[in-house]
């Protein structure tokens, strides 16, 4: 049995309900230490023309930080997760920081050896935990290009500069 609007003209389909775009809420969380030329430094105390060490680059010059206070869900990795090349301590994380993941993830997530996931899709409510909103001081590193970069154990996607709406550090 067919619809009486089949084929009747003038008729349309509803327009698909608009997802909205999601919010830029990577960074990292204060206290996170990066893999630099100087050893491992706590993100606060990290300052523009930094030698940050970089999975893709070697090292890369930090172009600029910027630093902002929000509320976000908060995604904890504990020591040794993901797989075993996870952090050797806790790393908090926003929900839209993405990761580079090289394990079995990749593959069933995105079909291939490695893929840029975000922490939330890693949630395993076990060794990677969504611990709700919290308030976090978050500092998002940007360079000349996109890099891969070493921070809290793992490895991390960076912004290209001038991508970002946070304010510039000082």
């Amino acid at each position: 049995m067919k619809p009486k609007t089949v084929g009747r003209a003038g008729v349309r389909a509803a327009p698909p309900c608009p997802q909205p775009l999601p919010r830029p809420d990577g960074g990292l969380a204060q206290g996170t230490c990066v893999l630099t030329a100087d050893g491992e430094i706590p993100v606060e105390f990290l300052t523009p023309g930094d030698r940050i060490i970089t999975r893709d680059a070697g090292m890369a010059r930090l172009d600029r930080m910027a630093i902002r206070r929000r509320a976000v869900r908060a995604i904890l990795f504990t020591a040794g997760s993901p797989g075993h090349r996870g952090p050797r301590t806790h790393t908090l994380l926003p929900a839209g920081q993405r990761l580079l993941i090289r394990d079995w993830r990749a593959q069933a997530f995105g079909g291939a050896s490695q893929a840029l996931m975000r922490a939330d899709m890693l949630v395993d409510g076990r060794f990677v935990r969504d611990l709700g909103m919290r308030r976090l001081r978050l500092f998002r590193l940007e360079f000349d290009a996109a890099h891969v970069i070493y921070a809290g154990g793992l490895e991390l996607a960076a912004d290209i500069s001038g991508r970002t709406g946070m304010r510039q550090a000082a």
